[in-house]
């Protein structure tokens, strides 16, 4: 801890940090110009995505996460599938790239709040920050895997 504060801003800027980098991001990552996303290949252990239903369950529990750019009034919605073709899934899978990369940066802000926590206080939002963005990071990877696979059948 850099910074010696009151718990009362301490926890301000915990309660608010997080809220406004999310949705800051969020709005940011939704206004990048989709020439400027270029997905990855999926790694060769997602298997079109069995990796992450396997290990984690994912079908289960996806559907349940929000879907942060539906929310930001032109973002790309990926809570279903709205179309079968090739352009659309190639699409699909370049929004699950933005969203992945977003949810990537929101976890390099972690340190930040390290300036004016106390140790304990880090590991609380370690943990929010963990648990809050690797479930959307697994979902985006899971459904990019998935849509690459598809792609190939095409």
């Amino acid at each position: 801890m850099l910074l010696e504060l009151p718990i009362v801003w301490i926890v301000t800027l915990n309660a608010l940090g997080w809220p406004i980098i999310q949705l800051g991001l969020a709005w940011a990552w939704t206004r990048l110009p989709l020439n400027c996303l270029h997905p990855p290949r999926a790694l060769g252990f997602e298997t079109g995505g069995h990796f992450y239903d396997r290990s984690f369950a994912i079908r289960r529990w996806k559907d349940r996460l929000p879907d942060g750019a539906s929310w930001l009034g032109g973002g790309f919605s990926k809570a279903k599938l709205q179309q079968r073709s090739p352009e659309y899934i190639q699409r699909f899978m370049v929004e699950t790239w933005r969203g992945e990369l977003c949810h990537w940066c929101a976890l390099a802000f972690i340190p930040l709040f390290a300036l004016w926590n106390p140790w304990w206080a880090n590991g609380i939002i370690v943990a929010y920050a963990l648990a809050a963005n690797l479930p959307c990071i697994l979902v985006q990877r899971y459904n990019r895997a998935r849509m690459q696979a598809t792609l190939e059948r095409f």
